[in-house]
């Protein structure tokens, strides 16, 4: 979910989306002053963007350069609309399947984080407890203050850790490589912290993949057993699932391609579909549809996957600002927020190699929105051209 509003405001201008009317009348019974009136419109969302006017445009044409295909589901309580665009798959040309599995990325997160909760809300975890009090023998001292609440908003000050390559080209190479998340925590923790605990944001997958091995501390259990007991299975999510070791996606889905130096020399697009997760895990494995991720989205608004007073943990961000950028935090336990057409949106998006995803809602549940892209810049700097259309078409322009 997050980007500068500078930089998607620009590209939504720049592609053109309708986003509905900027002014929201005033409803005084007698004449507004100019400045009365200014202050109340700007107060005022704009109204919700007409679905079948926007989203059609949104996801046409594709495939092109920067997707082979797209996966919309919008719901709430103003409308729903559901829809798809482009190929199966490149060699075949033969039409997306809107009820295609893809991977999910960080949207994972969520899942993460509300399997956390859970078991703070059963009292099993603490989220002001530090998290080298649950594996003392996996975080060293220079982490000894660590919460786990820090982990789950991203304020931990713990690196990433150490992958092989530098490129997409080496890490496609390296793609069925398996990454124990102990490893991976062992790597990150060797290095200086990025800050002290608590002062500010730096949104990485190391807490997650830390959080992901609290889980089983605390359960013994594993952490997909624990996800999906608690959450796939209530909530009858059966094309969700965590793939392990697997570097396949199970059952239907549409191919993922990804730009990039082909064996010729050339630039192009290659088949990313197969290749492992196990770098991701807890932060980035699941697997997915659009249709389980919109039924997860709802009952996760409407407290009844995380339920009573720790769902705040989930709609509150730390006051600390963004290491990189210096602005506020924009992500909670397992949330992101964005203003969009001037209201809240919450939500996360997600990437692995070939493909990005999101779930968003506003918290009332007026609006929700999952999709997936096929994107062929998956891991780029900026958002998804499509995916950003996609966006702006649900919610209107950022601000």
């Amino acid at each position: 979910m997050r980007k500068s509003t500078r930089t998607m405001l620009a590209a939504a201008l720049v592609l053109g989306v309708a986003a509905g009317p900027a002014i929201v009348p005033a409803t005084a019974a007698t004449p507004p002053t100019a400045t009365a009136t200014a202050t109340a419109t700007a107060a005022l969302p704009a109204p919700l963007p007409s679905l079948e006017t926007t989203m059609p445009g949104a996801i046409a044409g594709l495939p092109r350069a920067d997707a082979t295909a797209a996966l919309v589901r919008v719901g709430g309580t103003e409308g729903s609309w559901q829809g798809s665009s482009g190929v199966h798959d490149l060699e075949s040309g033969s039409p997306a399947d809107p009820a295609a599995r893809f991977r999910a990325g960080s949207v994972t997160k969520v899942f993460t984080a509300a399997t956390v909760l859970q078991l703070a809300a059963e009292g099993r975890i603490d989220l002001d407890r530090t998290a080298r009090s649950y594996l003392p023998e996996l975080i060293p001292g220079r982490y000894a203050r660590v919460t786990v609440r820090q982990l789950l908003n991203h304020t931990h000050g713990i690196p990433a850790p150490d992958f092989p390559g530098s490129t997409v080209e080496e890490w496609y190479e390296d793609r069925f490589r398996i990454h124990s998340p102990e490893e991976m925590v062992r790597s990150a923790t060797a290095k200086p912290r990025e800050f002290r605990p608590g002062e500010k944001q730096h949104y990485l997958n190391i807490g997650y993949t830390i959080a992901g091995l609290l889980v089983e501390r605390v359960t013994g259990d594993t952490y997909e057993r624990q996800v999906e007991r608690r959450i796939l299975r209530p909530l009858r999510l059966r094309d969700t699932y965590s793939p392990g070791t697997a570097p396949g996606i199970a059952g239907p889905h549409n191919h993922g391609y990804q730009t990039m130096r082909l064996d010729d020399g050339s630039t192009g697009l290659r088949d990313v579909s197969v290749w492992g997760t196990t770098d991701g895990w807890a932060a980035g494995d699941l697997v997915s549809t659009t249709a389980d991720l919109e039924r997860f989205t709802r009952a996760l608004f409407a407290g009844r996957v995380v339920r009573g007073p720790l769902l705040e943990e989930m709609f509150t961000l730390p006051k600390v600002p963004d290491v990189k950028s210096g602005d506020p935090a924009a992500y909670s336990a397992g949330l992101s927020m964005k203003k969009l057409g001037g209201r809240e949106v919450w939500g996360k998006t997600g990437g692995r190699w070939g493909y990005n995803t999101a779930i968003a809602s506003t918290r009332n549940g007026e609006r929700t929105l999952v999709y997936s892209v096929n994107s062929t810049d998956a891991k780029g700097q900026d958002m998804n051209r499509t995916a950003m259309k996609v966006m702006v078409a649900t919610y209107g322009l950022p601000g």
